[in-house]
């Protein structure tokens, strides 16, 4: 593994998934804050060890490869348990579920496309929908009950900017199709 810095903080954002998990389920309102720190750590992880990369000239393979990765585990954990807890409810399911299958169908078209040689790049509009993403979930996380529908708002937002964002890697699927 290529161990440099922006490698093992995308590493610890995937390690981080499993106790913020664990605290989201204790149930506690004590614990749900906690778990909502450990959230805001790992998608803070998301900006810096972009930034580190970029700074410390440390962009590598591997981290181009397990970034996103990371990126749709979090987002995903988060989905599956505000809406197995009752975070999520109705309609909203909805765009949780349009997140969840974008983030899957891309991975599914990039695993296509790379023996291909056939490179989508990262938009500037992806980025915003991993940030969109992840605020959605951090107020959707957050025990303040008047601030759900604000968070519901700002899924259904991030489910918007996601599904235009996987236009492109579709259009490169069918494209290269024939």
């Amino acid at each position: 593994m290529s161990t440099n810095i922006p490698n093992l903080l995308t590493v610890g954002r995937i390690a981080l998934i499993l106790p913020f998990a664990i605290l989201f389920f204790h149930g506690s309102q004590i614990t749900r804050w906690e778990s909502l720190a450990l959230f805001l750590l790992a998608a803070a992880t998301d900006w810096f060890d972009g930034y580190m990369a970029r700074r410390l000239n440390q962009g590598s393979t591997l981290g181009r490869m397990l970034d996103p990765i990371a990126d749709k585990l979090l987002v995903a954990a988060a989905i599956i348990l505000l809406v197995a807890t009752g975070g999520i409810t109705g309609w909203p399911i909805a765009a949780a579920l349009a997140i969840l299958m974008r983030e899957i169908a891309v991975s599914g078209f990039r695993e296509h496309l790379a023996p291909l040689g056939v490179i989508v790049p990262v938009s500037r509009l992806a980025k915003w929908k991993t940030a969109s993403q992840l605020v959605a979930m951090v107020v959707l996380i957050a025990p303040v009950e008047r601030l759900q529908p604000f968070g519901v708002a700002l899924l259904w937002i991030a489910a918007a900017v996601t599904v235009v964002t996987g236009w492109n890697y579709f259009r490169a699927t069918v494209k290269s199709l024939g």
